[in-house]
Formats: C-alpha cells, sequence, structure tokens
C-alpha cells in the first residue's frame, strides 16, 4: 500500500512537471512570437501601450495558433499652445505665528526631562522611569525586559494599550498590563500573541523646554555660528516650502491635469482604458472589508456599475501619463534611477520606514516606472510653474 502510495506521487509529480515544461515552451513560444511580430512592423517594445490582447489562442495538431492585438502609443502634436493653462499663483508665506509656534515646539523637543517637584500619578505627556519584565505563556521572552527605563507616555513607543496601562500609576507602584502584540509585529514568534508585562514606576520625570537662544540654534543646526535669527530663517523656509508643496499637490496639480485635458484629443485604444479599469477596481475591492468585498464580488451588478463609474477616471489618467510624457520629452527633462532611489529614501525617511526595504518593494512590485512617471510629472508642472526657479 506504502509502494502504491509513492508510485501515486511519483507519477502526480511527473505530471505537474510536464504541465510545468509545458506552459514554460508556451510562454517561450509566445514571447518569440511577439518579438517576430513586432520586429516585422518595425515597432519598438517601448511604443507598446498596456498588455497585448489575445484575440485567438488555439492548440492545433502542427503547433499554437496564435492571434494578438498590440495597442502603441498615440501621436500626440506637442507644438499645441496650452500657455492659458498655467494658473498664476502667489506663493504661501510662513506666518510669523507659525514659526514662533514651531521654535517653541523645537524648544520642548530638545528639552531636558528632569524630576517632577512633587511626586503625583503618571499623566499623558510625562516620561515614567519603569522598570517591566514581559511574559508570553508564563515564560519570559527575549527582548521583553529593562529597568529604569525612561518611557514617554504619548510616544506609541511600546506596543498598542501599554503607555495607557501606565497612566496613573504612582510611585513604587507595581501592576502587571495585559497586551496584545500586533500581527503585523516586526518580530514573527510575537505577532499576534497575549502577553503580560510586570511594571515597576519608580518617578515621574516632565521635559522642560530650553531657552530659545543663539546658543539653541548652534545646537539644533549644529553650527557653531548659527544664531536665533538665522534658524527662524531655516524654519520660515521650512514651513513655506511645506506649504507650496501642499498647496501644489491640493491645487495647483488638479488643475494642470485638467487643463492639459482640454488642449490635447487623441483617442486611446480600448483595450487599454479596460486594463486601467481593471486596476481601479481591484484598488477599490482590495481596500474594502472582507464581509463588504465577498458581498460585492457575488453581486455582479454592483461590479459593472463600479467598472463603469471608473472609465472616464481611468480614461482620463492614461491621457494625462502620455501626454506629460510626450511633452517632458519634447522639453527635455529626465529622470534617472539615482533620482527616483533619492526620493524614495526621503519617503521612508519622512514616513519612518525602512529605507532599503521600501526600495526593495518597490522593484519586486514593478513600481519603480510608476515613481519615474511621478517625478516625470512634478518636473514638468514644476517648469510650468516656474517652480524650478524658486
Amino acid at each position: 500500500m506504502q509502494a502504491l502510495k509513492k508510485n501515486r506521487q511519483k507519477k502526480s509529480d511527473e505530471e505537474i512537471s510536464d504541465e510545468t515544461l509545458q506552459q514554460n515552451a508556451e510562454s517561450e513560444v509566445l514571447t518569440e512570437f511577439i518579438e517576430a511580430g513586432l520586429k516585422k512592423v518595425d515597432i519598438d517594445v517601448e511604443e507598446i501601450l498596456g498588455q497585448p490582447g489575445f484575440r485567438k489562442y488555439e492548440k492545433r495538431d502542427n503547433g499554437l495558433f496564435l492571434e494578438i492585438s498590440i495597442s502603441t502609443n498615440p501621436e500626440i502634436d506637442t507644438n499645441v499652445d496650452y500657455a492659458d493653462i498655467v494658473p498664476t499663483f502667489s506663493a504661501p508665506q510662513a506666518p510669523d505665528q507659525e514659526i514662533e509656534a514651531k521654535l517653541t515646539e523645537m524648544a520642548l523637543q530638545h528639552g531636558t526631562f528632569e524630576s517632577i517637584e512633587k511626586a503625583r500619578a503618571v499623566q499623558d505627556g510625562d516620561v515614567a522611569v519603569i522598570d517591566f519584565e514581559g511574559f508570553i505563556d508564563g515564560v519570559v521572552f527575549e527582548g521583553g525586559s529593562a529597568q529604569k527605563f525612561n518611557l514617554k507616555i504619548g510616544s506609541d513607543a511600546f506596543i498598542p494599550g501599554f503607555e495607557e496601562q501606565v497612566v496613573g500609576m504612582e510611585y513604587g507602584e507595581e501592576k502587571t498590563i495585559s497586551v496584545t502584540f500586533p500581527t503585523d509585529y516586526s518580530s514573527a514568534d510575537l505577532a499576534g500573541k497575549e502577553s503580560e508585562f510586570k511594571v515597576k514606576l519608580h518617578e515621574v520625570q516632565e521635559q522642560k523646554a530650553r531657552e530659545t537662544d543663539d546658543a539653541f540654534a548652534q545646537h539644533v543646526l549644529n553650527d557653531k555660528k548659527a544664531t536665533l535669527a538665522s534658524l527662524k530663517e531655516k524654519l520660515s523656509e521650512q514651513i513655506t516650502s511645506q506649504a507650496l508643496s501642499q498647496f501644489y499637490n491640493d491645487e495647483l496639480k488638479p488643475l494642470l491635469k485638467q487643463g492639459l485635458l482640454t488642449k490635447f484629443n487623441f483617442t486611446l485604444p480600448s483595450n487599454v482604458v479596460e486594463q486601467e479599469i481593471d486596476a481601479k477596481v481591484t484598488e477599490h475591492i482590495q481596500a474594502m472589508e472582507k464581509e463588504v468585498r465577498t458581498a460585492f464580488l457575488e453581486d455582479s451588478d454592483k461590479f459593472h456599475a463600479l467598472r463603469n463609474s471608473l472609465r472616464e477616471e481611468a480614461s482620463n489618467s492614461i491621457k494625462v501619463a502620455l501626454i506629460v510624457d510626450a511633452l517632458a520629452k519634447k522639453e527635455g527633462l529626465v529622470v534617472d534611477e539615482q533620482e527616483i532611489l533619492a526620493a524614495l529614501y526621503y519617503q521612508a525617511m519622512m514616513s519612518g520606514q525602512d529605507a532599503q526595504e521600501l526600495v526593495t518593494y518597490y522593484k519586486e512590485n514593478n513600481l519603480m516606472t510608476s515613481a519615474k512617471m511621478g517625478l516625470t510629472e512634478d518636473k514638468l508642472f514644476g517648469k510650468m510653474l516656474g517652480l524650478d526657479k524658486k
């Protein structure tokens, strides 16, 4: 009986292997077929728009019979005058009160922690000096213990729910805190696990803001020649830059996109639009709760209604991308890989992500082209608006 099972397994493995080889062979034939077709009609692979569409795919005695439709980039007349769609605007300026507020915030962030003069219970914003020891199923886990650890309440530095339970503890109080590690926790051994922490509070500290003077400016800017005035100037530039970036993304960019759509008129291949709709539908469905998603997929009317509602958005999205690409080439605007990497590293820094992991994610999910398109768009729009000179 055992031998029969092994023989069946061997046969099954052979069938899977043969099937895989067959699929690989057919894939190679398909690739060669497309490459040969492109060469014959003298079309560069860079000119292909979207994915090839199958009209016929038949297995015959003498081989495969294929009929494939390929869409190419439409011709776009880049000599169109579109100067009148560029909006006029005044760059936002940093208000004095916002600069002072930022300065006050920084003075507190760079301040020292000192024991409070009179003992009291822990409050939000305090630094609690604690000992803690973590257990899972009654066993201490590695990295879950520390003594006289300075925990800033409200920093979300610990597992969700931990800091909230420290609030209200009194000097010398010992307490058992129960929390559950997030399912996406960095350590797979702890992810999703219920745990208990034995916690002892030693003292409460509060943060004292530093005096905002030239010495403070030199500390913040790491420049012995810095002054409070030069620090304020830097803050003004930073606040202005952030405000301009938000204004650009919220107001100027949408206006330019809509304007370009009114100036350039060309027909898109239907298969490319359908593929873009598919992508947008997938995004919407993935964002749904599991129960809602299941019910939605079972209702064909709702599914088709969603597809139809996204048709114009999908078409406009492709048109804008093609217009931007054509105009960028005319203007000689190029985005290289180093610029893409720099943008991703900056994104990672601002969001607290691991930069290398973010880059790897973009590469493995074929998002580098999308990132390049986004940067190309910003370069072109920046030039149109004159932001590249500011």
